[in-house]
């Protein structure tokens, strides 16, 4: 029988909508994406530390994306991958809001990066002869400090009030994570503070951030048409087309999950697209910023050739 105290001791993680899915191919599925994405984002990071010529604010923050991409994948991918190896589908009640913390702590983080990521190309290509006055590294670090405080508060709120509602109707959770939409609809009570913080939470972090980056784009794309320079004209859509990109796939994958409507097949869908934003986007980003990028494909060449001189 299931515990039905309003304070769980652990959850029961129930893996997937069908019980005829195999165990071993899930496992390889989600192995194969995992070390891609973390193989790929080293990757990146490695290449920005090493090369003095990709130290300016565009990369520090392409640095620290990679770095949030990885924690996305980190969190939830090995615990699943345990279950999944072991049968033990159980999750402890510290456990389950400690990975909700990491996964809100990296999704903020993420919104609010992709914005100072378009505010910075905005910044490079209509304002160039003040893009190192505007984007000191003085500016950088405070950007950088203030994201990832506020991804911190935020995700301490989302996770208190998810701690505080009463799971007196099941304690069985139906996604491959401890998720907090999941939470809520075996919850009996004390969501109301939740919602409020989530409305909060997907208007600040979400969608103010996703209309300024839009902004920012339009912007970019006004003085990219007036470009007479065809060359300088291809280089500067080449750079922001890969971000758009990235912006596009991680936002309309994550407003998926919240903005569905609840239906028969809402657990099956909140988990597929959970699964795109969470690690194949990941897993993507370098991908689409490696091979658009001929700053990054020059700093691989560079690395090769010291490798192969030494």
């Amino acid at each position: 029988m299931e515990n039905h105290t309003s304070v769980p001791t652990e959850f029961n993680i129930f893996l997937f909508s069908s019980k005829a899915d195999s165990p071993a191919l899930i496992s390889f599925l989600f192995t194969v994406i995992y070390l891609l994405g973390v193989l790929m984002n080293v990757l990146i990071v490695t290449l920005i530390y090493l090369d003095e010529q990709l130290h300016s604010p565009m990369y520090l923050f392409l640095c620290n994306l990679s770095f949030v991409d990885m924690c996305y994948t980190t969190t939830i991918v090995p615990k699943l991958l345990h279950m999944l190896s072991t049968g033990n589908h159980k999750m402890s009640f510290r456990e389950c809001f400690t990975q909700m913390f990491f996964f809100f702590l990296a999704s903020g983080t993420e919104d609010l990066l992709l914005f100072t990521m378009a505010y910075d190309r905005y910044v490079a290509i209509c304002k160039p002869l003040h893009y190192h006055s505007i984007l000191s590294k003085k500016v950088c670090s405070f950007y950088m400090a203030a994201i990832w405080f506020s991804a911190g508060l935020n995700s301490c709120l989302i996770t208190v009030t998810t701690k505080k509602m009463s799971f007196c109707n099941s304690t069985t959770i139906h996604h491959f994570h401890c998720d907090a939409k999941a939470l809520t609809k075996i919850s009996c009570a004390g969501k109301e503070m939740f919602y409020l913080v989530i409305y909060f939470e997907s208007f600040f972090l979400g969608l103010c951030p996703f209309l300024c980056s839009l902004t920012s784009y339009a912007k970019i794309l006004q003085v990219i048409f007036h470009i007479k320079s065809g060359d300088r004209r291809k280089k500067a859509f080449s750079t922001c087309s890969s971000h758009l990109i990235v912006i596009m796939l991680y936002y309309s994958t994550a407003a998926s999950v919240y903005l569905l409507p609840s239906s028969r097949y809402s657990d099956t869908l909140d988990q597929v697209f959970t699964f795109l934003y969470a690690t194949v986007t990941p897993m993507l980003n370098p991908l689409i910023y490696s091979l658009r990028n001929k700053d990054v494909k020059a700093a691989v060449m560079r690395l090769l050739q010291f490798r192969y001189n030494t």
